[in-house]
């Protein structure tokens, strides 16, 4: 997008916030921006931001203009919410119906959503995309897993939404069944996790479909912000919807296009809950190289890490998707794993690695290959346990990669 467009629409959402949200009128100078640069100086929000004006405290529209209200999936203390007034939603349907033709998805097509009805915006953000197409959705939610693979097979579902932990769980099932059900699926869509291409091969694998990652947080009115075209190089992010920078974690200064830094997000036409600058705290690359696919819209690289997931172990910063991007890389390792970090008694930490193998895999071997290429790539020692297939807990939403002992 053209800097001046671009400045002209931070403008007029300043302007707006200004006006009508007092926690962002106490943040924000009086007069228009000259540049991208005063941009990248205004203050950031954050999470925090979020949960202390729980509830309505950045509102910009009165309450009788909302129609619908979601919120993040946390378990403890105050969750993150969004609005969204009726403007909100179409605005929504409109993000989500690209991505769904992302991947060529129109009428005609069975969309079998298992992502999570509720407050959480993954699984009704996906059904309102999808009716807006046209299609027909099979709204399981996530779950019962043997009833969403018959349902599969029954109603000729053709698409798939849904955490791409919860599809490794559905190709198990599959795999399981003592006589493979046919089915017609082609297309999934996976988010509200970080995953690595050697996820995606399993998934594509086990589903026999074409996986396509996603990208959206509740603070931004949920799934929708971004979404890989057909050449899987980066996701494609909104810009007449989301203005996009990278920062530096640290420093919270500009990173330039290219360079690894933290996504900041801005939402430029969002109505009931529009957000200033949202730091993230997703770890990725963005370009504006040009994409074969024609897409003039900036691309995100797929997310590598959360500031908030990384883990310190012997001053070394690891992220799970490091672990499981190497994992994958050895032949009969499955995406099934833990990560398990202790403090021993001379209080150095240890980290172990609880994976799963494929059937008649020889696990000494695997081990000896897993140790070896983590302390090669990230210069770190770790215990593998290598587990035959079913033994760890499987997840209907985001998985538990992480179990942080040394703060219990």
């Amino acid at each position: 997008m053209a800097e001046a467009q671009s400045l002209e629409q931070l403008n007029q959402l300043i302007g707006r916030l200004r006006d009508r949200v007092p926690f962002y009128r106490e943040r924000l100078e009086e007069g228009p921006l000259e540049s991208l640069e005063q941009f990248s100086a205004l203050p950031f929000t954050t999470k925090d931001d979020f949960r202390q004006n729980y509830p309505y405290g950045l509102l910009a529209v009165p309450l009788q203009e909302v129609v619908r209200v979601h919120a993040s999936s946390g378990t403890t203390g105050r969750p993150v919410l969004t609005a969204y007034t009726s403007g909100d939603l179409d605005q929504w349907a409109d993000c989500m119906e690209r991505v769904y033709r992302a991947g060529d998805v129109g009428p005609g097509d069975v969309v079998q959503n298992a992502y999570g009805y509720g407050l959480f915006t993954g699984g009704l953000g996906f059904h309102l995309g999808a009716e807006s197409l046209g299609c027909t959705v099979v709204p399981t939610s996530s779950g019962v897993t043997q009833r969403q693979v018959m349902l599969m097979a029954d109603l000729g579902t053709t698409v798939l939404a849904c955490t791409p932990s919860y599809a490794l769980v559905l190709a198990e099932a599959i795999a399981s069944e003592s006589t493979r059900p046919l089915l017609n699926l082609r297309v999934g869509f996976f988010g509200a996790e970080p995953w690595t291409d050697g996820m995606r091969r399993q998934i594509e694998y086990g589903l026999g479909l074409e996986a396509f990652d996603i990208y959206g947080l509740t603070e931004l009115g949920g799934p929708g912000v971004a979404v890989e075209c057909h050449q899987h190089n980066g996701l494609h992010i909104s810009e007449d919807h989301f203005f996009a920078e990278t920062v530096d974690p640290d420093s919270g200064q500009p990173v330039p296009r290219g360079e690894p830094g933290e996504l900041v997000l801005t939402s430029l036409r969002r109505e009931a809950s529009p957000v200033l600058r949202y730091r993230t705290r997703d770890r990725t690359i963005l370009t504006g190289e040009p994409c074969p696919c024609g897409s003039t819209f900036v691309r995100m690289f797929k997310v590598h890490g959360r500031t908030d997931d990384m883990i310190v172990v012997r001053g070394e910063n690891v992220f799970p998707s490091q672990i499981e991007e190497i994992l994958l890389s050895i032949e009969g390792l499955t995406a099934n794993y833990q990560i398990v970090v202790d403090r021993e008694a001379k209080e150095l930490d240890s980290i172990e690695v609880v994976v799963e193998a494929s059937p008649h895999t020889d696990h000494a071997m695997l081990q000896r290959a897993a140790e070896e290429k983590i302390r090669e790539t990230i210069g770190l020692r770790a215990e593998i346990s290598v587990l035959p297939p079913g033994v760890l807990p499987r997840s209907e939403g985001k998985a538990k990669r992480v179990i942080d002992r040394r703060s219990l």
